[in-house]
């Protein structure tokens, strides 16, 4: 499964950067949105200089969804609280939203810890439905929960002002990428996250991804279903656990990725920052019918 972003205002560049991964195809089919059964997103922070919402537009635009799951913190309530920034890109995202879920897409938004707020209104709006939690059954008949994951984050939980505290030192981090980026794109080089590299050599951060993933799987057991899915970490994984499937869809601050579901029921990672899906993502997909002969196979 291929997945391309490109930029939109240069079309014979996305035709010639298109056609090296599709053959046969002509300039109208390739400017036709792609579709998918379902699409997650999640960690969007919009309110926050460091959202990346250009790149969360472009998705939008170039894909169509049969249902699109927003898996928390799409505003970041936290920072508007310390101040309103609200420019016109974080509006054109939630309009964009808006106007998928009045064309037929439908909707279901899950609140996180940084609009918890919003966890207040649950219920039915036309054609999107605001919840807790959710289920969702694949084209292969795969259940996959869906929370945002801040559920099983003893910090958050326990700990407000900590993490409070971790957030205001997180969006510093953030407010200097778009400077990095701006002398690396001098430079003829791409994106690159300051606040991502300074977690990876920390022994404490990957101790706790592992930890948290962990504790979502074993949260996710009580469900009886085959995968769980959230974000919250900002750290895009597609990983096994036994018999549970752990997703996590990343974030639009950092990684810049998002998992679609195909046609097919084939769950892939998207990774925006880049023309198409890498080979690395590519590999980052399951495929539930051979996952299940698998685990059949095992128990024989």
């Amino acid at each position: 499964m291929h997945a391309f972003n490109f930029p939109r205002r240069n079309p014979p560049s996305i035709f010639t950067a298109q056609q090296r991964f599709s053959f046969g195809k002509s300039p109208e089919e390739l400017l036709a949105l792609r579709h998918y059964r379902a699409a997650w997103i999640s960690d969007a922070h919009l309110g926050t200089r460091g959202c990346n919402a250009i790149a969360l537009l472009d998705f939008l635009r170039e894909n169509d969804f049969e249902t699109l799951y927003v898996v928390g913190d799409l505003i970041d309530i936290w920072a508007l609280r310390r101040g309103i920034y609200w420019p016109q890109q974080h509006n054109d995202v939630i309009q964009k939203i808006l106007r998928k879920a009045r064309k037929g897409t439908h909707v279901i938004y899950i609140p996180g810890n940084h609009d918890e707020l919003v966890a207040d209104f649950c219920g039915a709006y036309g054609n999107i439905d605001i919840k807790q939690s959710a289920i969702h059954v694949t084209a292969c008949g795969e259940r996959i929960l869906i929370i945002h994951g801040h559920e099983l984050d003893t910090v958050v939980q326990n700990v407000k002002w900590l993490a409070f505290a971790g957030d205001v030192g997180y969006q510093f981090l953030l407010s200097l990428n778009p400077f990095i980026n701006f002398v690396r794109r001098r430079f003829g080089l791409g994106y690159w996250s300051l606040s991502a590299y300074a977690k990876r050599p920390v022994k404490d951060a990957v101790s706790f991804i592992g930890k948290f993933e962990a504790a979502v799987v074993h949260y996710a057991e009580r469900y009886r279903v085959d995968a769980v899915l959230c974000g919250h970490i900002h750290s895009p994984a597609v990983r096994e656990f036994g018999r549970v499937t752990y997703y996590n869809c990343g974030d639009w601050v950092e990684s810049c990725t998002a998992l679609v579901e195909g046609e097919d029921g084939i769950v892939a990672m998207v990774n925006c920052h880049l023309s198409s899906v890498t080979q690395s993502a590519r590999s980052q997909t399951v495929d539930p019918l051979r996952r299940k002969k698998s685990l059949l196979a095992g128990a024989d």
